[in-house]
């Protein structure tokens, strides 16, 4: 077993690690244990009862986090003419085509979020082997590949995150800063699990949803009971 650093003991002192606590209280017990001197992200982890080898068990999507994720996302987009035009509008942070490939296979990927209208697929179809490990390749079932640029752009820049299960059905994600006040905090979170809910696979089988659990980026793991996440009058 991994030795546990002083600090981090501290900080899980008066939490019981096998506890699944309401959403509100965990909520409590991350944000006192944020000390960091910067505003950390508070992270949620979910353990699905799921089999990623298999394809009808994979969970993949994207989730509009109602109050965004507290940082600030570059958007890359792919397209021309009119539909460059309406990126830009749009408030995306890099623009182009065949240029913006050449940057790319160059090295140059400054961005968080890449977009591309159906018609740029075949220029961008040749960056898979840079943009996909690194989880940029436009998708048309995340809505990254669409001739409507500017909600794409938007919905990256106010809080649209991607979800995709990893090996050991472990799936997580963002969902706000520390400075966050509870209830967007709560919101996000619950916004967050029920697009997990919802992008049950069919090849699941038994308990999909087995265990929730809430993190600041330098602070202790807190589990969660999923009854008070999934129940809208929590707070």
């Amino acid at each position: 077993m991994a030795k546990v650093g002083k600090r981090l003991a501290e900080m899980r002192k008066g939490i019981d690690r096998d506890h699944s606590y309401p959403l509100s209280e965990a909520i409590t017990h991350i944000k006192t244990r944020a000390k960091a001197k910067f505003d950390e992200t508070v992270e949620i982890a979910m353990n699905l009862g799921v089999d990623p080898r298999h394809a009808d068990q994979i969970v993949r999507g994207m989730v509009q986090l109602p109050n965004g994720t507290g940082k600030p996302v570059r958007v890359a987009v792919f397209a021309k003419g009119d539909k460059a035009e309406e990126a830009t509008a749009a408030g995306a942070d890099i623009v182009g085509a065949d240029d913006l490939a050449k940057d790319i296979q160059e090295g140059r990927l400054d961005f968080d979020r890449c977009i591309a209208t159906p018609d740029m697929m075949a220029v961008v179809g040749r960056l898979g082997r840079i943009l996909g490990p690194r989880g940029l390749m436009p998708n048309p079932k995340l809505g990254t590949v669409t001739p409507d640029v500017t909600t794409a752009v938007k919905a990256a820049k106010g809080g649209s995150i991607e979800f995709r299960v990893e090996k050991a059905g472990l799936i997580h994600g963002g969902v706000g800063k520390a400075s966050f006040d509870d209830e967007a905090l709560a919101q996000n979170i619950r916004a967050f699990v029920d697009a997990i809910v919802k992008a049950k696979p069919s090849g699941a089988k038994g308990t999909y949803v087995k265990k929730v659990s809430l993190s600041s980026t330098q602070g202790p793991s807190i589990r969660v009971d999923l009854a008070s996440v999934q129940d809208a009058g929590a707070a």
